[in-house]
């Protein structure tokens, strides 16, 4: 099972990925850093500070300024696998899609995790498409459970 998000962003594809890859823009969207620049083979830690929390990616293929795939959530017995793709519409206009899978079919808490999911990935994409089209970035680690 999986969930899948998308946003348009006027800006180009290759402005969008590096606002991921790097270490230091990825900040104004979405966690507050990653340890370093993401590379297809490393792994990666997220940090949030203002949750005092931290998680590790494993960046599993990386095609410059089109794809990002990388698992998640390996250490909590429930890997998934995040895949960013970024469709570039015109010179101006890109579709950024993710979807992620690895979510049990079975499992009785299904339908709240993959709502859990979806508001998680709509609410980063909006906090990116503020970032890059009006240099928004005060809005991350805003949205209250």
């Amino acid at each position: 099972m999986k969930t899948e998000t998308k946003v348009e962003i006027r800006k180009p594809a290759a402005e969008i990925f590096e606002a991921f890859v790097d270490p230091v823009k990825i900040g104004n969207f979405w966690f507050s850093s990653s340890s370093e620049r993401w590379e297809e083979g490393k792994t990666i830690t997220l940090r949030y500070d203002e949750y005092d929390a931290e998680g590790q990616i494993q960046i599993l293929n990386i095609v410059d300024n089109k794809q990002i795939v990388y698992e998640w959530g390996r250490e909590e017995g429930e890997p998934h696998q995040v895949t960013i793709s970024f469709h570039e519409q015109d010179s101006s206009t890109t579709v950024v899609e993710v979807t992620e899978d690895g979510f049990v079919d079975d499992d009785p808490e299904l339908i709240a995790k993959l709502v859990d999911n979806k508001e998680g990935w709509v609410y980063a994409l909006t906090c990116l498409k503020g970032y890059m089209e009006f240099g928004v970035n005060q809005l991350r680690a805003a949205l209250v459970k």
